[in-house]
Order: structure tokens, then sequence, then C-alpha cells
């Protein structure tokens, strides 16, 4: 597996040096940092304070709701002929999914060394039981995330309530999902959380999409490519994840917008793996 790893990475790097990535704006996503598993999805605290600052002085690094702004706003006219408009401005918007303790630990305390932005994409369920997630991972708290709002850097975004996966659910459920977690993050946050992330990426079903976009702003999947203004559904935004095995070429590049070759791929092989999970 690890060799196939390797090869499908070295095509993908090729792949960008041969098409380069669009400019526009890449969102990444990261899930635990400091956790002490060895989940590929679990990254080393000192590795995560390399890559904010590598972002920090490399990028121009955006919060979501800038992101979102900045890709409604463009004017789409003439791009199917002429393309995107030369002054298009490449950012990085950092997002966070499901809501463990290392969240409020490790993470916000890095992104204010750094004056990185980020959002939180919150699985309420868990953090209102004070219940592990069902990988084991403890959950953060309604303090501390109310603490990491106080930074001004910190977006809280729902991830539905029960980390549930919207494409097999039925539509009263899904209802109940999106609502019961707007109404959480409201009752103990005193926001709106006006941005949504399907959980484990998987888009939900059509009944499911309408739900999501009559609530929110903006809803993310995964996909490792850019989103172009003028040229992106919000409620299709695509990002781009984050493993503890990207070196910081790998991350690098990831930032810039590539190895989507390699997004690709690894799309493909987690619908098939959860397929017929509930969550």
């Amino acid at each position: 597996m690890a060799l196939i790893k390797q090869l499908v990475r070295r095509l993908s790097v090729g792949a960008d040096r041969l098409s380069p990535p669009p400019a526009g704006i890449t969102i990444l996503i990261y899930h635990r940092v400091g956790g002490g598993t060895d989940s590929a999805v679990d990254l080393d605290p000192a590795a995560f304070d390399d890559q904010l600052a590598h972002l920090a002085e490399h990028h121009r690094v955006l919060s979501l709701d800038k992101a979102v702004g900045e890709l409604s706003a463009a004017d789409p006219t003439g791009w199917a002929v002429n393309g995107p408009p030369a002054d298009v401005e490449p950012g990085v918007v950092v997002t966070f999914d499901d809501g463990t303790a290392d969240f409020g630990d490790v993470v916000v305390p890095a992104l204010q060394r750094h004056g990185v932005p980020a959002t939180l994409f919150v699985a309420t369920r868990f953090v209102d039981r004070g219940e592990p997630f069902p990988w084991g991972a403890p959950p953060a708290s309604w303090s501390a995330l109310a603490d990491a709002l106080t930074t001004g850097l910190v977006t809280i975004g729902s991830h539905t309530h029960s980390h549930g996966l919207l494409d097999r659910m039925p539509p009263d459920d899904v209802a109940d999902e999106l609502d019961r977690s707007i109404e959480l993050i409201g009752e103990h946050l005193g926001v709106t959380a006006a941005h949504f992330a399907y959980p484990k990426a998987v888009c939900g079903s059509p009944a499911a999409e309408v739900a999501v976009r009559r609530r929110f702003a903006s809803a993310s999947l995964a996909r490792t490519r850019v989103n172009r203004p003028g040229n992106t559904d919000l409620h299709r935004l695509w990002r781009s994840p984050i493993q503890r095995s990207d070196d910081r070429e790998l991350f690098a590049r990831k930032a810039a917008g590539g190895l989507r070759l390699e997004g690709e791929l690894r799309q493909a092989t987690a619908n098939i793996r959860y397929r017929g999970q509930r969550s």
C-alpha cells in the first residue's frame, strides 16, 4: 500500500508540472493535531506549526467568510471563452472538521502564534454530550470553543449533529441533523453557523443538498481542487486533505492547489469505503 501511495504521489507531482493548478482559492482540511494516535489525519504539533509558518510567509491566508465573498463576487461573464481574469489573486483557507479536544488545546494557540484564521466544522452531538467520537477522539467543550472565538481567528460552522452521512438519510432526519447543529451552536456560542461541511466529504442526496443550500452560505466537500472565482458552486467547495505523511514539499504543493490527481483517487476510494455506512 505504501508503494502505491508513493507512486500516486509521484504521478500527481508529474501531472502538476505538465498542467499547473489554476489561480484561485485553495481550502485545506485538517482533522487532529497532537492527538497522540497513528491516524493518517492526526498531525504532529511541530509539523502543523511549520505548515502555518509556511502559509503565513508564502500565501494570502483568508477566513472562509472572506473567501466565500471573493468567490461569489467575481463576474463569470466571458470565462467560457476567455478563461479567468488575469488579476485573480490566489488565496488559502484553513479548515478543521469534527471538533476534537486538541482544537482548543493545540490548534488555537498555533493559529494565534502565526495570525492564521481557521474555520472549525463541529459535529455538535459529541461536544454537547462530552461523548468521544466513533474513532475514540475526545471532543472539545463548549467553553473551549467559546474561548477560541474570542481570538477573532476562529469561525464555527456545522458538520451535522451526529456526523451522519446525508446521502442515505430520510429527509426528516436530514433536517433534524442540520437544525439541531445550528441550534446548539447558536445556544452555546452565540453565533450563527453560516458554513457547512459534509461528513467524510460524502455529498448528500438531492433532497439533502436542497436542505443544506437553504440553511448555509457555503458547503464543503473534498477533492484537492482549486476554487476559481466566478466558476465555483459555493455549496460544493473543494478542499484538499492534509495528512501526517505530507512532508514540506508535498504540503507546499497542496497549499498551492496541486496534487489534484492524488485527491481524485483518494476521494474515489473514500466513496467506495463509506458505501453502506451511516456515520
